[in-house]
């Protein structure tokens, strides 16, 4: 069981520690595949005690310091600081955390606490650069569902810690009428009527590749309306058309250096899959010290 503290840490960024707990002891278990550490079971005595400090080796904004505690107090590791917070930037050399305890047990953790914090700080720091790509403008930055199996809770919590937001985080938490499913239905009021008949109380998504089918969106009452793929002149002139009457995302053909002008249109989301597909691990090593004595 993780320790109190902890678990109401985790809790605090809306994460389920149980699930948090299960992730970090089936990683654990992965990693020695039934057996042992064969390395430091051979070369470590087994009462020897290490210091070691999880050190930033390129600055970025830092997540998943509260996973990487949970590995650690998996494999026996309790006496850790955290001097670097979730949702915090860190310069090149800061320590993230430090810990304290049994030698193997805390090279057991290293590579699965490092492999949870370079992935979850990575796209924590991709998306803050998005974030600060737009800053002085009314628009947000939001993931999508494009993300790793299994670690959507913690990707998109990643996403947050880089100011970013998030969109839904299931296929049950809202609908998004898609053009396959605009075809299917033979339209995109039809769509929509068939969506909003059977869940009157969710919120609906409606996906437009013109601006036509903007108009027949708004018609319909959509609560938000996805612009796929559209120039950003377009975009300005789909904020116009709309008039406040929904909220308007950006989605399709979107970079770093194109952001702003699509945010300067006054659209509220841009949707961005890549901060999960494609954010860079951030550079985070183990680093033992020396101990006076």
């Amino acid at each position: 069981m993780l320790s109190d503290a902890l678990t109401q840490k985790i809790k605090s960024f809306n994460l389920d520690a149980e699930s948090v707990e299960d992730l970090a002891r089936r990683t654990i278990e992965e990693d020695l595949d039934g057996g042992v550490d064969l390395t430091s079971l051979s070369t470590i005595p087994e009462e020897k005690v290490s210091i070691g400090e999880f050190r930033a080796r390129k600055s970025g904004q830092v997540a998943g310091v509260v996973v990487a505690a949970a590995v650690l107090e998996v494999c026996g590791i309790t006496d850790y600081q955290v001097l670097t917070p979730d949702g915090h930037r860190v310069e090149v050399g800061q320590v993230i955390l430090k810990a304290t305890g049994n030698t193997r047990k805390l090279l057991l953790a290293e590579r699965t606490a490092l492999n949870f914090l370079g992935r979850l700080s990575g796209i924590a720091s991709l998306t803050e650069r998005w974030v600060n790509e737009i800053a002085n403008t009314s628009t947000k930055i939001r993931d999508t569902r494009k993300t790793t199996p299994l670690l959507r809770e913690l990707e998109k919590f990643a996403v947050r810690m880089g100011g970013g937001v998030n969109h839904r985080m299931s296929l049950s938490d809202a609908a998004l009428i898609k053009d396959n499913h605009v075809v299917a239905a033979g339209g995109v009021t039809a769509a929509f009527k068939a969506v909003r008949e059977k869940y009157p109380q969710t919120s609906v998504e409606v996906e437009v590749d013109t601006l036509e089918q903007l108009q027949d969106a708004i018609n319909a009452g959509a609560d938000l309306i996805l612009l796929d793929n559209m120039s950003v002149e377009e975009t300005r002139a789909a904020v116009d058309i709309a008039g406040g009457k929904t909220k308007l995302e950006a989605s399709g053909g979107l970079t770093i250096d194109n952001a702003k002008a699509y945010a300067s249109t006054g659209v509220d989301y841009l949707a961005v899959g890549a901060l999960t597909h494609s954010a860079p691990v951030m550079d985070i090593g183990l680093d033992f010290i020396e101990q006076e004595g």
